[in-house]
């Protein structure tokens, strides 16, 4: 699962995780994604505010490419049992998830520093 966590810190695992597998966890989609999850670096942001919107960005971007891997495979490969449809339902809440709580976080931290910013 693509978390905001693991677009910002790629090489670190948040506390309470393990990283061994679980055999009663769904099945993951494979292939590679397009987009890498790769942090926002020093050099292609301004401020920490614009990294925290690029990682909201990149985490949405990659959320939707696992939406459109299932969508493909419900429609074009045949695979539109109830499962998987149901998987798809799923993934598409939690990109809704993602985008509100991206928009949520990106729109208060900026009305934090513009009232910062009017203070000074």
């Amino acid at each position: 699962m693509t978390t905001i966590y693991s677009v910002m810190y790629p090489t670190q695992q948040p506390t309470g995780t393990s990283s061994g597998g679980n055999a009663a966890a769904p099945s993951k989609i494979t292939g590679p994604p397009s987009l890498p999850a790769v942090a926002p670096s020093a050099t292609d942001t301004k401020s920490w505010y614009e990294a925290m919107a690029k990682a909201w960005g990149q985490a949405l971007n990659q959320q939707a490419q696992v939406i459109t891997q299932l969508s493909d495979q419900v429609s074009n490969a045949g695979q539109d049992q109830p499962s998987q449809v149901t998987q798809l339902t799923a993934e598409s809440m939690r990109f809704s998830f993602l985008a509100t709580n991206a928009s949520t976080a990106t729109t208060s931290v900026g009305e934090a520093l513009q009232t910062l910013g009017r203070k000074q």
